[in-house]
This record gives C-alpha cells, structure tokens and sequence, in this order.
C-alpha cells in the first residue's frame, strides 16, 4: 500500500476518528446511572445520635 496517495491516508484516517468519536458518545451516553434517591431517603430516615 505504499503508492496510496496521501489524501486516502488523510480520508482514511478521519473517518476512523469520527467513527472512533460516535462511538465513544455512543457508549457514554447509552449509561444511565441509577438515581441516588434510595440513598437520600436512607440517610433522611435514620436519626444520628451523636455520642460525644
């Protein structure tokens, strides 16, 4: 492949990156995370007795 002209290195090379950026997008924001209300309400429930 030496005698490629240096436009197809150049075209080759960004359509890689682009695919490689969807790609990434794609996988962070396809993550939902879970909703930290069970966590909050946990905390909101317990009564602290402070021991000092």
């Amino acid at each position: 492949m030496p005698q490629m002209a240096p436009i197809s290195w150049l075209t080759l090379f960004i359509a890689f990156s682009a695919i490689l950026v969807i790609f990434s997008a794609m996988n962070y924001f396809s993550f939902l995370p879970k909703s930290p209300e069970i966590s909050e309400k946990k905390i909101s429930q317990t009564s602290f007795n402070w021991k000092w």
